[in-house]
């Protein structure tokens, strides 16, 4: 019996990608985050949750027509005006037709609201959050890359930033500005007291990196500060931002809603969470379904968005927060 021997393998007979002997290509940081994300049940459910309600968001005209009911549409059958207008029947008059009851006095379906709701409540978080990122990322990057008396300034402005109430302050702007866009205007101030907490955390990680090895390597190939920081630095900011920012979508959310509540942000007809739950505690009792449904979008978005930040952080930073 004869043996037959495999013929030596020369550099350009190497098996091919993906073939059997060959080695493993590593995975996109995307793909990985992906699959780390959708790996867990708990940060697979928010994805879930947080996916649904940005879809709700961008298609709330057209679920609001499907429905049959719009944000403005009212059904006087549905409510008792001998009682002050309560709704007919338990639980804030739920049915075949007002599965999650009506609105008191006007007889208006709340789910067209609270979609509009949810399109505002991220539209503005969104923004927000964005403008944030933009405004923090220059001087957070160069805090932590030049240092010395750039790093002290820019540090000193934002602790003075963020040595401020944030929310009284806000409360006092949206209060005095009267002719103005309130969505922009919310954004804008949202903005501005949310920069200097990213500011920070960009400083952080440029300041562990200007030190680096392939950092040192650029400045000696003769790369100027520029092509450093944005060829070298920023790339490797951009994860641990990414999850910063993550985690500020849920107090942003709040923020926006507390606003409403109070009566300084956005105002009818423009529909809002924290304004439903405003008018709807006079009727908690009474119309209970009023309260929950805005309360329960209000919370799932918070939660969702919470666990979704905690996930990528975990991820994209995985020393951010430890000793």
């Amino acid at each position: 019996m004869s043996i037959v021997t495999a013929p030596p393998t020369g550099p350009g007979d190497a098996p091919a990608a993906g073939g059997p002997g060959s080695p493993a290509l590593p995975d996109a940081p995307w793909r990985t985050t992906w699959r780390r994300l959708w790996g867990d049940r708990g940060s697979r459910t928010a994805l879930i949750a947080a996916a649904l309600l940005i879809l709700v968001a961008l298609t709330a005209p057209l679920l609001s027509r499907l429905g049959g009911w719009s944000p403005t549409a009212f059904d006087a059958d549905a409510i008792d005006p001998y009682l002050g207008g309560l709704p007919h029947g338990v639980l804030g008059g739920i049915s075949a037709e007002h599965w999650l009851g009506v609105e008191p006095v006007t007889g208006r379906h709340p789910l067209p609201p609270d979609h509009h709701a949810a399109q505002l409540s991220l539209a503005i978080t969104y923004a927000a959050n964005a403008h944030g990122v933009l405004t923090a990322t220059p001087p957070g990057i160069a805090a932590g890359y030049f240092g010395g008396r750039v790093d002290t300034v820019l540090s000193r402005l934002m602790d003075l930033t963020m040595s401020f109430p944030s929310l009284i302050f806000m409360i006092a702007m949206m209060s005095v500005a009267q002719d103005v866009n309130r969505v922009v205007l919310m954004t804008v101030v949202i903005g501005v007291f949310g920069w200097p907490g990213i500011a920070r955390v960009v400083r952080a990680e440029a300041l562990s990196l200007r030190h680096r090895e392939f950092v040192e390597a650029a400045r000696a190939c003769g790369s100027g500060p520029w092509r450093i920081l944005t060829r070298q630095v920023l790339p490797n900011i951009s994860g641990p931002v990414i999850a910063y920012t993550t985690l500020l979508i849920p107090g942003m959310i709040s923020t926006e809603a507390a606003l409403s509540f109070l009566g300084v942000g956005v105002r009818p007809p423009t529909p809002s969470w924290g304004q439903m739950i405003a008018e709807a505690v006079a009727y908690y009792e009474t119309d209970p379904m009023y309260f929950i449904v805005p309360s329960v979008f209000l919370f799932v978005a918070v939660l969702a968005f919470t666990v979704l930040g905690d996930a990528l952080r975990d991820i994209l930073d995985p020393q951010g927060g430890r000793p």
